[in-house]
């Protein structure tokens, strides 16, 4: 690391500890000629993930637009304010950890349903009836049907799970 003040190309790490649950290395560092002190940050660069759009139009990912859906979806419902982001933050690391850096937008949608399923019931009908784009009421129907009868069985969990699977 180069020296701000006097561009010595040698500084040495005089202190290093790990942030974020070690997703991040903070480095104290001084200059070896002019003595300067700077604090470093070390992260990994993850790979660029792509979209692959139902048209086939390849676009990168982009987290703002699965946020803005969310929060869209659960916009007044009993949810923590932070639900949306923590969602996110579980179907992007869904992703990275199958480690593929292109996946279709169907299988984006297939894991924030089934995320919202697990938050929240409300919301994932209104998710799905747009992404799913319900043709009639039956459509409607037949879903929040499915939805009462896993309530009362208590097979909500291994719904999500199967989803999950299949995608």
């Amino acid at each position: 690391m180069r020296c701000p003040s006097c561009k010595e190309p040698d500084t040495r790490v005089v202190d290093s500890r790990d942030l974020d649950d070690g997703s991040v290395i903070r480095r104290r560092r001084a200059c070896r000629i002019c003595g300067t002190r700077v604090t470093t940050y070390e992260r990994a660069e993850l790979a660029k993930l792509y979209v692959i759009k139902r048209s086939g139009e390849r676009q990168e990912y982009d987290s703002q637009k699965l946020l803005e859906g969310l929060r869209r979806a659960l916009t007044r419902r009993p949810v923590p304010v932070d639900a949306p982001e923590r969602a996110v933050e579980a179907i992007e690391a869904q992703i990275r950890a199958s480690g593929a850096t292109e996946l279709s937008s169907a299988r984006i949608g297939a894991l924030t349903m089934a995320a919202l399923r697990e938050i929240d019931q409300i919301a994932y009908i209104r998710f799905a009836s747009v992404y799913q784009s319900f043709e009639d009421l039956e459509t409607l129907k037949r879903e929040v049907d499915e939805l009462l009868t896993e309530k009362s069985a208590g097979k909500g969990k291994r719904r999500i799970r199967s989803v999950e699977a299949e995608v």
